[in-house]
């Protein structure tokens, strides 16, 4: 077992390594590459075949979750009619380790004809493609990873890291934020670590009210009919004075001999807890595990109630 472990290790040592020697050799050649990108009035297309293929689909879906619009164009359907999407305006990138691919070799005339500069992530900085390349990265390897020195693995790892080199740099250029990266992922597991408290509160005529001079009668019964287990008390301005939870409404029922003769703003908690509507849901869920409770209140910039967001909508949300 400790010989495949330490395989396995010289495998990860020897791409980290081509990493590394790749970052060495960067020059003014990715200033050139970046600045053709972040001034494009297109998109990017992006292409290779084989492994260069699979690695191209990884960058063009980077590039595009992270503010610039990219795609992946197969080679072959390249060049039996899908060219037709490419137009003036746009940038490639081609990726490919020999940079003598034929299908790769006879896309080259058609981006010069349509006048779309060509990047090339490239292991052959002599090949055809690097000729004919307005811009060349040098993604070469020593070696490859495999003891026959044949399989694509350190020299994949590198130009994927080249295009991430890339996106990455855009994306801070562009300022691209944690807003833009949440409007883009709306889905799955990374959209829902970036759902806003905006985006699940409840608000307006869902929330549960009443004025500080309410009968306790009428606190029931803003409670029970707006099912949240808990109301706001405010004050004649509508600004939030405290919140009457389920919890303090049997306190008072044992403690308080005749609790009907009560008030809400007589027997209102001050100071709930509270959060922006700007923040995370995730960090809702932070203070509701910090404090204990089940809700939080919004407020607005004078104190008035404006949203209130329950451990149940963070459940439904899969925050939790």
């Amino acid at each position: 077992m400790t010989s495949l472990i330490n395989k396995a290790r010289d495998v990860i040592i020897k791409e980290a390594d081509a990493v590394k020697a790749m970052a060495d050799r960067l020059n003014g050649n990715f200033e050139k590459a970046i600045d053709l990108l972040y001034n494009i009035k297109g998109r990017v297309i992006i292409s290779g075949i084989g492994k260069s293929g699979q690695v191209a689909r990884k960058v063009a879906a980077t590039l595009s979750s992270t503010g610039t619009p990219a795609f992946y164009m197969h080679p072959t359907e390249g060049i039996h009619g899908d060219i037709g999407m490419v137009l003036p305006g746009d940038v490639a990138i081609v990726i490919s380790k020999s940079g003598d691919t034929e299908e790769v070799i006879r896309l080259l005339p058609i981006f010069k004809r349509l006048e779309v500069p060509i990047i090339a992530i490239i292991g052959d900085g002599n090949s055809p493609l690097a000729e004919e390349a307005d811009v060349v990265l040098d993604a070469s390897v020593e070696s490859e990873a495999c003891p026959m020195d044949l399989v694509p693995t350190s020299s994949t790892t590198a130009a994927l890291v080249m295009g991430d080199a890339l996106a990455v740099v855009l994306l801070e250029m562009r300022g691209f934020t944690v807003d833009d990266f949440s409007f883009i992922h709306p889905g799955g597991a990374l959209g829902r670590k970036l759902i806003k408290v905006s985006d699940l509160m409840h608000t307006g005529d869902e929330l549960p009210i009443v004025r500080q001079d309410a009968s306790f009668k009428e606190m029931l019964l803003e409670m029970t009919s707006k099912r949240f287990g808990l109301t706001f008390v405010v004050d004649n301005a509508g600004k939030l004075l405290g919140i009457f939870t389920d919890g303090d409404l049997r306190r008072t029922v044992e403690n308080h001999p005749n609790p009907l003769t009560l008030t809400a703003g007589k027997i209102a908690v001050s100071n709930p807890k509270r959060i922006s509507a700007d923040e995370l849901a995730a960090t809702a869920v932070a203070h509701m595990e910090d404090f204990k409770i089940t809700s939080l209140v919004i407020t607005d910039s004078e104190n008035r109630p404006v949203g209130l967001i329950h451990l149940h909508d963070l459940l439904k949300a899969k925050v939790v």
